[in-house]
């Protein structure tokens, strides 16, 4: 038997918004790499030092929303797999809420002015304790089962 026929069917949408995250990454990525010529911050330097180059708060902006982006991604990618065994629509749609904040995160940190990116940004972690919500009821029903 294969592992998806144990799966609920609606755990496609999960998978669909796990995929879906991979190109608003690769976005952001990319964007990144457009700031490091625009900006002309080469590789392997990180980021910017202000005292060698006058645009390295607008790069590092940049920078940074991607950067904090990759570090939310493990727990957005295991919250969002485990939550959405036990309830794929709501993960799902959580999951969807997480990206569209994600956007507007990484977006507003762009602009150069850091404040920006808790605009909209912020409903992403609205959306991640969701998630975290979930995960954490599928491991205490997983424990009082029978």
């Amino acid at each position: 038997m294969a592992i998806v026929e144990l799966l609920p069917r609606e755990y496609g949408y999960v998978v669909l918004v796990l995929v879906l995250y991979g190109f608003l990454n690769a976005w952001m990525a990319f964007q990144v790499g457009k700031a490091r010529k625009k900006y002309k911050v080469f590789y392997p330097t990180l980021y910017a030092l202000e005292s060698e180059n006058k645009d390295a708060k607008l790069f590092n902006c940049v920078q940074r929303g991607h950067q904090n982006s990759l570090e939310m991604m493990p727990m957005f990618f295991v919250s969002l797999l485990l939550g959405g065994l036990q309830y794929p629509k709501i993960s799902a749609g959580l999951g969807l809420l997480y990206i569209v904040g994600r956007y507007f995160y990484f977006t507003g940190y762009a602009t150069g002015v850091p404040d920006n990116r808790l605009k909209i940004g912020k409903l992403s972690f609205l959306a991640m304790m969701g998630l975290m919500i979930s995960t954490a009821s599928l491991g205490i029903n997983l424990l009082l089962r029978k």
